[in-house]
């Protein structure tokens, strides 16, 4: 078989489920043009993928150009509509793939990466050259591509946030939090650093996620945001003293509670008092820089019973389960606030009228 026009990778040659596949090398530069999208409304069972989502295009390119010596994307998978012809060179399986140039490509998995890849190119055209790795597969009909689309995605499972911390180098705030963990001995030794959710059964107090969002919140950062040594060491300081401040965490500590134990009766062992309490580290640490330390003791008057209905109920929890809610977080810190003796944000002071007001309905 030949063709006119054509064009040529050379390749591998696979076996799956008795279906050939074809493994291949493409030049970045080639990528948009050879694997269009094709963006029109079309209705959903007369595609074979998903429609593009535009605001994670951005995100892909940014990493792509922010991590030139050591980015990394897994390989394309492309449906062929068309004449193919396999020549082989070294032994049966390594060859070249010709593809005829009236032949017709179906992405099933990638086009987010192939139109980021293009609007990196446009910002370093010098990525030009290198490559990345595509998977053909000969296309059998719109259901087949529909049903390789649904195989490739079904067991794609998202990492934890826990995991995903622990695991990213790249973000400030994840470098800060497993160091955190590393040196404050509550954090050492009762962190879930896998999952997002402890088991009743788990010897764990926090998450690596719920310590995370809970340092963010201290020093007002998102990720990739820059976190200066000053900053760092304020975190480290800040989780240090509240740790000693709260006779229950110290309990754990000493081995004379247990964690579980501290889930079924406290709410400041679960992720939505931990944010709250960063949310009023902030105000602390900024209204009071020289004397924080001391202000905080007053948190040790504070009854952190889940009994205690009459002071949670509506903040940490909601119908007598624990809440991670943005109001159910932000009342918390209001409640926080308060015994440390700090002036509430009219956003906060507002959203405090509002509880009270439902409270006073509700009664």
């Amino acid at each position: 078989m030949s063709y006119n026009y054509s064009y040529t990778f050379p390749a591998l040659r696979g076996l799956q489920a008795g279906q050939i596949y074809y493994v291949a090398m493409c030049p970045l530069k080639l990528l948009p043009k050879l694997f269009l999208f094709d963006e029109a409304e079309v209705p959903p069972e007369l595609r074979a993928q998903r429609t593009l989502n535009a605001a994670r295009i951005p995100e892909i390119a940014r990493y792509m150009v922010h991590n030139r010596r050591d980015y990394a994307f897994s390989a394309i998978t492309v449906s062929i509509d068309g004449e193919v012809e396999f020549e082989p060179v070294a032994g049966e399986d390594i060859g070249k793939l010709v593809i005829s140039m009236t032949a017709r490509f179906i992405i099933n998995d990638g086009q987010h990466r192939r139109a980021a890849i293009e609007m990196a190119l446009a910002e370093q055209p010098d990525l030009a050259d290198e490559t990345i790795a595509v998977v053909f597969y000969l296309d059998a009909g719109l259901k087949r591509s529909q049903q390789l689309f649904a195989d490739l995605n079904k067991h794609a499972i998202r990492p934890t946030k826990s995991i995903g911390i622990l695991y990213d180098y790249r973000d400030p705030l994840s470098c800060l939090v497993r160091d955190l963990i590393d040196r404050i001995p509550l954090f050492k030794d009762f962190t879930e650093k896998e999952k997002t959710t402890i088991s009743n059964r788990s010897t764990k107090l926090f998450t690596m996620s719920g310590i995370y969002q809970a340092t963010g919140a201290l020093l007002g950062k998102d990720k990739g945001d820059p976190i200066r040594p000053a900053e760092a060491d304020m975190a480290r300081s800040f989780w240090s003293e509240l740790a000693n401040v709260i006779p229950e965490w110290g309990q754990v500590l000493t081995r004379q509670a247990s964690s579980a134990e501290l889930r079924r009766d406290y709410v400041h062992a679960h992720s939505v008092t931990l944010h709250a309490m960063g949310l009023a580290g902030r105000d602390l640490l900024q209204l009071h820089p020289s004397d924080w330390q001391q202000r905080i003791k007053g948190l040790r008057q504070l009854d952190w019973s889940r009994s205690n209905t009459h002071l949670w109920e509506g903040r940490a929890m909601s119908g007598g389960q624990m809440s991670k809610a943005r109001q159910n977080v932000q009342l918390t810190a209001n409640l926080i606030k308060t015994y440390l003796g700090l002036p509430l944000l009219p956003d906060a002071a507002r959203l405090e009228d509002g509880f009270f007001a439902g409270a006073a309905a509700g009664s």
